[in-house]
């Protein structure tokens, strides 16, 4: 395609041609003549297709903000001839990544890898590859995409936690396996028989209704649940940090995890670690506030608020009755107090720690 010095030669001839018709001035046809001429070899030059088989791979799929993770292109020239000097662009999110392409030999492979910058949290596209052909005139230039594209999920950074303590005795260390306690007292939900399970718990309607053998799954309620609070609004990276720290604790514990914003349940799950930073790396600012999510929580085991806002403390404790414990972490120096809610200030990710072992 013409860029825009390609356009502005084109019509530049075109004008020329016409002053040369009515002016009678032959020199004017002379550089019309070039002027045509040259957009022609740009586009002779520009025109042949690399034939690349071109292969990605973003290793690892899905990492800490901050950590290392790289692209590697597995790059194979399929055409007749080598290839050489050839200059690439690769996309990542909204950036693009300039990459300089070996010389390619006919039908032999190359890798090219290079850092991806993993600072900001979220689902961050990679590719696909665009090859970028232009004359040296810069009168035209080509752009053709090869490979696929991937994805990157850049997670929340998270230091370790013990678990909130729920003020009960009760499995304080968590199960030690998924058979016990869970799977004994309370119905949970139907899922399809694997290996293992116990005959009794088939339900045999649904069995018969779906043509595969169903069973219940049943749970341990009384596992105290640990609930999430993160306040979106004035959102920063730390308190994301924060709420995946203390959430990740009580999911590697095998412990009921519970998190929600103002703007709505994020996730609820046991034991499902990948889940609970999952859900956090995608998590966005919102506008509304945390008061009405935290009144319609339900109560049980540890509510712990992360918030940039130190007054939202004083307002936990209208809701300290329902939970065994209230925890509320605050982005900042000030130093806040409520009536049976441990208050934790916080200026730093590594600060928390410490902190919580304390408190």
């Amino acid at each position: 395609m013409l860029t825009p010095l390609g356009w502005g030669t084109l019509v530049a001839s075109a004008l020329l041609y016409t002053l040369a018709a009515a002016l009678g001035y032959p020199e004017l046809s002379v550089l019309a003549t070039g002027g045509l001429l040259a957009l022609a070899g740009a586009l002779v030059w520009s025109a042949p297709k690399p034939r690349l088989e071109v292969r990605r791979e973003v290793t690892p799929l899905k990492v800490p903000r901050g950590e290392a993770a790289v692209a590697v292109l597995h790059v194979r020239n399929v055409g007749r001839f080598a290839l050489s000097g050839l200059r690439a662009h690769d996309r990542f999110g909204d950036v693009e990544h300039g990459v300089d392409l070996p010389r390619l030999p006919r039908n032999t492979p190359k890798v090219i890898t290079y850092p991806l910058p993993t600072d900001r949290r979220g689902e961050i596209p990679v590719g696909p590859l665009r090859l970028v052909r232009a004359d040296p005139f810069g009168l035209t230039r080509r752009v053709r995409e090869y490979g696929a594209a991937a994805t990157l999920l850049v997670r929340p950074r998270t230091v370790a936690l013990p678990v909130a303590p729920s003020g009960r005795a009760h499995h304080l260390e968590g199960p030690t396996s998924d058979n016990a306690p869970a799977g004994t007292v309370t119905f949970h939900t139907l899922r399809e028989y694997v290996v293992g399970d116990d005959l009794r718990h088939i339900h045999w309607r649904s069995s018969a209704r779906t043509g595969t053998l169903m069973v219940r799954q049943l749970i341990d309620a009384s596992l105290p649940t640990t609930t999430v609070v993160l306040d979106t609004r004035s959102l920063r990276e730390t308190a994301v940090d924060v709420a995946a720290s203390v959430a990740l604790a009580a999911a590697r514990a095998g412990f009921p995890v519970r998190l929600l914003t103002g703007e709505g349940p994020l996730a609820e799950t046991k034991a499902d670690a990948d889940l609970v930073l999952d859900r956090l790396a995608l998590v966005t600012a919102g506008d509304k506030a945390v008061a009405e999510t935290v009144r319609l929580a339900r109560g049980g085991g540890s509510l712990v608020l992360v918030t940039a806002d130190p007054a939202e403390a004083g307002r936990l404790a209208g809701v300290r009755r329902r939970f065994d414990r209230v925890i509320c972490v605050h982005l900042g120096a000030e130093r806040v107090s409520a009536p049976g809610v441990t208050t934790m200030p916080l200026t730093s990710l590594e600060e928390l720690p410490g902190l919580w072992r304390q408190r």
